[in-house]
């Protein structure tokens, strides 16, 4: 299952990706899915399987964009 970082800054979603990848998450930059309804134009893409490491990696970084975690087309909670 595929889960999407959905931010509002594409730099901050650049930085975000090389920051999972360095933590040995596999994420790519993608479009982001209309049902964000918020963003820049590209999110973080991953398998839902590195949702806990992917968690951790926002905590190493300020990332004041971040506007949540989608999957289904709904954002997760918590």
């Amino acid at each position: 299952m595929t889960v999407f970082a959905v931010f509002r800054s594409r730099a901050q979603t650049l930085d975000y990706i090389n920051t999972v990848k360095s933590m040995g998450v596999p994420a790519q930059a993608v479009s982001t899915p209309k049902e964000a309804g918020v963003g820049c134009g590209i999110s973080a893409r991953f398998d839902a399987r590195f949702l806990e490491k992917a968690k951790r990696a926002l905590s190493s970084k300020p990332y004041s964009s971040f506007a949540g975690f989608l999957r289904d087309g709904r954002y997760l909670g918590g």
